[in-house]
């Protein structure tokens, strides 16, 4: 079995990323990394590997991100911009930005769907994270992307 500073090299900017979908806050998305890997230490000696690794790893920081929302539902929404349309998207940086804010427009289990697609997590593995089947996986996927693709395309940036 991996050992924690293992764990912590190979999933903490996947987790990053994956907070950052969920909040669009880099000092809040650290924070939930950092609680993430708190309850990674807390519990690895226990992990009976049952499951992936990886798997595991990303249903503690979802449920984290999912935690940190209730209790503060009101944070998810209030940094985003009032019109997209005025953040240019000429660089990758800026494009990477813009995606981040359409992502924290939809809701969220397709917030956690999206970040993990982005992560490249299997669909399968995806559909354990959540607790659905696969073949709903695929499908809310292309919804998603649908979604995301009218939003892009709303503020002619995709």
């Amino acid at each position: 079995m991996a050992t924690f500073e293992e764990i912590y090299v190979q999933y903490s900017p996947k987790v990053y990323r994956l907070c950052m979908g969920y909040v669009n806050n880099h000092d809040l998305a650290k924070d939930l990394v950092q609680d993430t890997f708190v309850n990674v230490w807390k519990y690895l000696p226990g992990f009976r590997g049952d499951a992936d690794v990886g798997t595991w790893v990303f249903k503690i920081a979802t449920n984290i991100c999912l935690s940190h929302l209730k209790k503060d539902s009101r944070q998810a929404q209030t940094d985003l911009p009032t019109d997209l349309a005025d953040i240019p998207a000429e660089n990758t940086d800026e494009r990477i930005a813009l995606l981040y804010r359409s992502i924290a427009q939809l809701e969220e289990n397709e917030r956690l769907i999206i970040s993990m697609v982005l992560e490249d997590l299997p669909q399968k593995q995806i559909a354990e994270i959540i607790g659905i089947s696969e073949g709903n996986v695929r499908v809310r996927i292309h919804r998603i992307k649908e979604k995301l693709s009218s939003i892009m395309k709303y503020y002619g940036q995709f």
